[in-house]
């Protein structure tokens, strides 16, 4: 049965892209947009709650992104550590749940450290959880989660035909979230980028040329309004 096309988005993704030709166009250099949209980010989980999205996800670093140049990505990491620091009692006062998804072996010790602090701060939170894609990848989360899910079937905790797609989601890195009703992709690319392969097989995308930095939060309530007009149907036809 389709649902209510008049109901609002409960998870929101979102691929936040357009931080570096932001600060081009400026002619500034590529980390101050990278500054200008870890901003952004507040503003968005902000508005979250009034808009009716209870879970927000953000792609903030992809395996990928490891073959930027060594100054861009080492901006990136200590961006990513003074965010932790400066954000983690105003995301606590806000009630906001943050989590970290992504493979944390390439990441440095002090910004590990930081993200289960910030994990274990904000636990009890549940106005809005927000989940950050840190070293993530589509492909690498399910080459980890099967890899997972193989152990347990050669130690006899599963057996081979109880495995069925309701099997390996909880082997994923999202398995404490709900699929994505809506992706967002910002800067006019219309590619999903290895994003939440496996959770997104039935989200809505919207893929719209804002730059991540100028993604007010008049923005994305006009991306959330066109959102409810969409018939979701899920393969199903109404009758």
């Amino acid at each position: 049965m389709a649902k209510d096309s008049k109901v609002g988005p409960n998870h929101v993704a979102i691929i936040m892209d357009g931080n570096g030709r932001w600060a081009q166009m400026r002619k500034r250099p590529r980390l101050l947009g990278h500054h200008a949209g870890a901003r952004r980010v507040r503003e968005i989980v902000e508005a979250c709650p009034d808009q009716g999205v209870k879970y927000l996800t953000v792609f903030a670093f992809s395996t990928e992104n490891w073959k930027r140049t060594q100054s861009e990505v080492a901006g990136l990491m200590k961006l990513f550590r003074r965010y932790i620091q400066r954000e983690a009692r105003n995301l606590l006062a806000n009630g906001v749940r943050v989590r970290f998804i992504g493979d944390r072996v390439r990441l440095d010790d002090k910004l590990v450290r930081l993200m289960d602090e910030l994990e274990l701060l904000t636990s009890q939170n549940d106005r809005v959880h927000l989940t950050v894609a840190l070293n993530y990848g589509g492909r690498d989360e399910v080459a980890r989660a099967t890899r997972r899910l193989a152990y347990d079937v050669a130690a006899g905790k599963l057996a081979p035909k109880d495995v069925d797609d309701e099997t390996l989601p909880k082997y994923l890195d999202t398995y404490f979230l709900p699929d994505p009703d809506l992706v967002i992709r910002t800067s006019g690319e219309a590619r999903i980028s290895n994003f939440l392969l496996w959770q997104s097989a039935y989200a809505e995308y919207e893929f719209i040329d804002t730059l991540w930095p100028d993604f007010t939060p008049d923005v994305f309530a006009s991306v959330l309004t066109g959102f409810k007009a969409r018939d979701r149907r899920f393969g199903a036809v109404k009758v």
